[in-house]
């Protein structure tokens, strides 16, 4: 798209006023996939799925700041666009549940480095459109250069089903140039009614699905009780506990040392 109505002079410095946005965007990348990591060295499950960012272009900036009434002309043109467009740079934080949705969320907000200003759930109260997520609008700091800049980011949280619906209802809305079909629209709510179904339903097995199986013992008692046996030189009660319990599991204990020396001291008489 052609920038119209805006000064050489602006545009000109247009690649030098996004510049720390570029900057605070990798930083925030960088920031987010650290707590992904932290998660996962620690052990844990990582609510945070992937992470992408990006700072808006140039046409699109000019536009959002045109809406906003922001005069070019002026001297002050870079605070202005700075104050008014609070989404120059973009976050997108990806998860697999809704809960994992409201844990991330919960996280930055107690982060130190990000100041939160305004918070809008569409997940409480999805747009007309069908559209959920959650929308932050955050500040952040960074050093560019030899300038300490304060800017306003926006953070967008979504499942993995949103942001599946959300991508195609932007290349729908990009299409038909903002005016879709009402035959289409239907359809894309539909869908957003499907998504958000499959999201309570993936949500309420969350727990399930995370929660580790719970470790049978009883081999391995039975197991310690054979040793035990074996010890008092009682083969024959270790060879007939050992085909009731152990037999047919071997592979189980196959890196068990106490199991491979009673595999092998006790013989014939595991047959």
């Amino acid at each position: 798209m052609r920038v119209t109505n805006v000064p050489s002079k602006v545009l000109n410095n247009m690649v030098h006023f996004l510049a720390p946005y570029e900057q605070a965007v990798e930083e925030l990348k960088l920031k987010l996939k650290g707590i992904k990591y932290g998660f996962q060295k620690s052990g844990r499950y990582s609510p945070i799925e992937f992470v992408v960012g990006r700072v808006k272009k140039v046409d699109s900036l000019v536009k959002k700041a045109n809406e906003k009434g922001i005069d070019f002309l002026g001297d002050h043109w870079q605070s202005d666009v700075a104050r008014e467009v609070q989404d120059i740079a973009g976050l997108r934080v990806v998860c697999r549940y809704v809960d994992d949705v409201r844990e991330v969320q919960q996280l930055l907000q107690e982060r130190e480095d990000i100041v939160i200003h305004d918070v809008k759930d569409y997940i409480a109260a999805p747009k007309e459109s069908g559209y959920r997520s959650i929308h932050m609008i955050v500040s952040y700091t960074v050093y560019h250069g030899s300038e300490k800049k304060t800017l306003f980011c926006e953070i967008q949280i979504r499942t993995l089903g949103m942001n599946f619906w959300a991508t195609n209802e932007h290349e729908l809305r990009y299409k038909y140039a903002g005016n879709i079909p009402s035959d289409v629209l239907e359809q894309l709510h539909e869908a957003s009614v499907i998504t958000h179904q499959l999201d309570v339903l993936m949500n309420n097995l969350r727990q399930e699905i995370l929660t580790p199986a719970e470790v049978d013992t009883t081999l391995e008692e039975k197991l310690e009780e054979i040793f035990s046996l074996y010890v008092k030189q009682d083969l024959d009660s270790a060879a007939a506990l050992y085909r009731e319990h152990v037999s047919g599991f071997e592979e189980a204990f196959a890196d068990n040392p106490k199991f491979k020396m009673i595999h092998d001291l006790l013989g014939i008489r595991l047959k």
